[in-house]
C-alpha cells in the first residue's frame, strides 16, 4: 500500500505520496528538458530555494522519490550550500505522477 498517513503521539505526518507528487510537479515547473535524454533537471539548489515553503523536509520526501525510481541524484543525501549544482533528475515517464 503506497497512500498512507501516519499519526504518531497525535502527530499527523503528511501523505507520502501526495509530497512525492507536489516534488514531482515541482521539478517538472522548476526543470528543464535535456536534449540528450529528455529527463527533466533541475540543480538542487534552485529546488531548494524554490520550494522552502512548499516541504516540511525536502530530503525525505527526495528520498522517497529516489526509492520509487522517480528520480535520480547523485548521493543519498543532498545539502543546501554543499549540493547546489547537482541535478535532480525527473526520469522519463514520470513527469505524469
Amino acid at each position: 500500500m503506497l497512500h498512507a498517513e501516519v499519526v504518531l503521539e497525535g502527530i499527523s505526518w503528511m501523505d507520502v505520496d501526495g509530497e512525492v507528487a507536489l516534488l514531482v510537479r515541482k521539478i517538472t515547473e522548476l526543470g528543464q528538458k535535456d536534449a540528450t535524454d529528455g529527463n527533466m533537471r533541475v540543480k538542487y539548489g534552485v529546488l531548494f530555494r524554490e520550494t522552502s515553503d512548499d516541504f516540511e523536509a525536502l530530503a525525505g520526501t527526495m528520498r522517497a522519490a529516489k526509492k520509487k525510481g522517480l528520480i535520480a541524484f547523485d548521493g543519498e543525501l543532498l545539502l543546501q550550500g554543499v549540493h547546489d549544482n547537482v541535478d535532480v533528475i525527473l526520469l522519463n515517464g514520470c513527469s505524469k505522477a
